[in-house]
């Protein structure tokens, strides 16, 4: 049993994450990869998880930019700021390119499974109104027939100031610093966990993962080579920093303890 997840649209990502079970085989993971090669992809194996290696950082990123909306920012400025960094597209604007009915299926099911932990978002009430994303002509964005290119929609605008106001939720201005580091290194934190659990191998593989499914900048190397460059004390100061913010969720900007001790060390992920 292994399992192959491909990358949308199957036919042009380059990405595949080979799924080895518990008890897969070394020659059924080998004849996956050597397939993988034939068929010119860049294969990454991968161990068994909810999002296995990338859709599972990609959740933590996206949560982390969900926050941002929440304190104050808007879709274009996310998406802005980290397009800036380099990544080929925003959390947002990717979103509306894949269909934000796919996420909010994951998480009603997530919901069903767990309710008290579901955290009721902004996109929640996007697709409650039907807005699904480019398929609909309206997600974060709004999209002109024909048309691919996202425009800035105050329906939207106003949708994120109502969900504020019921929550108590009073905005403040977000710098696209901030959007960078809490964004970034969210990816980096969920990666550390995802190395001590076993699920990746070694930290250029998430580096692989992303570089090639993610559009991450390729002058960066990737998010773990990037905090390797930045400095790992520097990654944990800023996410203790995150962590200590009033309202925030403690447990997931909480440093992973082998980010933590590699900082300690003076060591990096590589």
């Amino acid at each position: 049993m292994i399992g192959l997840h491909f990358f949308s649209p199957a036919n042009v990502m380059r990405l595949l994450e080979v799924v080895r079970g518990a008890r897969t085989a070394d020659d059924v993971l080998l004849t996956a990869m050597t397939l993988a090669r034939r068929m010119g992809k860049v294969a990454v194996v991968s161990g068994v998880c909810e999002g296995f290696i990338g859709n599972r950082m990609v959740g933590r990123y996206g949560a982390a930019a969900a926050d941002l909306i929440n304190q104050g920012a808007l879709p274009q400025q996310v998406d802005g700021a980290l397009q800036d960094f380099g990544l080929k597209m925003g959390p947002y604007r990717m979103g509306d390119l894949a269909g934000l009915d796919i996420g909010w299926a994951g998480r009603k099911r997530r919901a069903q499974a767990n309710p008290a932990a579901y955290r009721r978002v902004v996109a929640d009430v996007l697709c409650e109104a039907g807005r699904f994303g480019q398929k609909t002509g309206a997600g974060w964005y709004r999209y002109a027939q024909g048309s691919r290119e996202p425009l800035p929609d105050p329906d939207v605008e106003a949708m994120i100031a109502a969900f504020r106001t019921e929550h108590g939720i009073t905005p403040r201005r977000v710098e696209d610093a901030e959007i960078v580091e809490r964004c970034i290194y969210a990816l980096v934190n969920e990666g550390a966990r995802i190395l001590e659990e076993g699920i990746a191998a070694r930290a250029s593989d998430i580096d692989v993962v992303y570089l090639n499914g993610y559009g991450f900048p390729r002058h960066r190397g990737g998010p773990m080579q990037y905090a390797n460059e930045v400095g790992l004390p520097a990654v944990v100061k800023a996410l203790q920093r995150f962590a200590d913010t009033p309202g925030a969720d403690r447990a997931a900007w909480t440093p992973a303890p082998l980010l933590v001790r590699l900082a300690e060390e003076g060591r990096t992920f590589a």
